[in-house]
């Protein structure tokens, strides 16, 4: 059985976490590896159903996430995490609890998060109808020691898809 491992995605919303996971995850599955994706808008609806986006209900939806990437990565599965997850301490909580964990930042001014903003999220942030929006009225904690970087702003998808694999390689998970 392979070595499972967290490939875990943070960022602003609209920075690119989505799109790049999906091509990481779509070419590990290519390559035979057991994957699966959680992608933070469908754990939201699922797993975390009933959270609010206090501090607290943002944490425990990261700690469930976590969670589950926990279980799939000591089972052998690569658990792809696309998640906002804000707070740096909720995110090292998981680093501790699932051991083989890649934290994966991908940063993108919030400037160009607005432009990229399909579901009008920052429009409402900024106009009040949301509160408590991760880098509007509430904070986003970078990560302070991240194994991989991603800037959407200065690099095409593909570089960045190819940025995470050539990194997971050097670790050691491929």
């Amino acid at each position: 059985m392979s070595k499972g491992f967290t490939l875990w995605f943070t960022g602003l919303s609209g920075s690119g976490k989505s799109t790049i996971s999906e091509r990481v995850a779509h070419q590990l599955k290519k390559d035979g590896r057991a994957v699966e994706l959680l992608d933070g808008d469908i754990v939201r609806t699922n797993l975390s159903k009933g959270l609010g986006f206090s501090r607290e209900d943002r944490d425990e939806n990261i700690k469930r996430v976590g969670f589950v990437c926990q279980l799939l990565t000591r089972n052998g599965v690569v658990a792809v995490a696309s998640v906002i997850s804000p707070y740096r301490a909720a995110r090292d909580h998981n680093r501790k609890k699932i051991g083989d964990f890649i934290e994966v930042y991908v940063r993108c001014p919030v400037e160009i998060c607005e432009k990229r903003d399909v579901k009008g999220l920052y429009q409402k942030a900024k106009a009040g109808e949301i509160k408590g929006f991760t880098g509007v009225d509430d904070p986003y904690e970078e990560p302070l020691a991240p194994e991989i970087i991603c800037d959407t702003d200065k690099e095409s998808v593909e570089a960045s898809v190819a940025k995470v694999l050539s990194r997971v390689k050097e670790l050691g998970y491929l």
